[in-house]
């Protein structure tokens, strides 16, 4: 996989955690599952600093919340993240219009999930 093909791939994934973000709480762990469901396999690694950054960038806003012993960090989208998303949602729909015409929609998907590599 080329530098620019994770490059992209990492930016559907920040997408999809603001996604998320703004409808519910998520934490890492519980992203991960999330995002393994749609075929990205993400360590650690790669994950958690992603969701550092969308916090230092202000698309969200962390709390630490003590779940069966353990300390685990909720993340939920800002104002920014909100509209961060609300902003990229038009992009992306022409986007996926554009790449995946009517005739290609119900194509089978790819059966090889995407490993983003660290």
């Amino acid at each position: 996989m080329t530098n620019t093909v994770r490059d992209i791939l990492l930016a559907f994934v920040r997408v999809h955690v603001l996604h998320h973000a703004v409808s519910e709480r998520v934490y890492g762990a519980g992203m991960a599952e999330e995002l393994a469901r749609h075929g990205y396999q993400l360590s650690p690694g790669t994950l958690y600093p992603l969701l550092h950054r969308l916090e230092q960038d202000g698309l969200l806003v962390s709390e630490s919340e003590v779940v069966a012993g353990k300390v685990r960090r909720y993340y939920v989208a800002t104002e920014l993240g909100r509209s961060a998303l609300i902003e990229l949602k038009p992009r992306l729909a022409e986007l996926v219009g554009e790449a995946l015409p009517e005739d290609k929609a119900h194509a089978p998907a790819r059966t090889r999930k995407p490993r983003i590599p660290r």
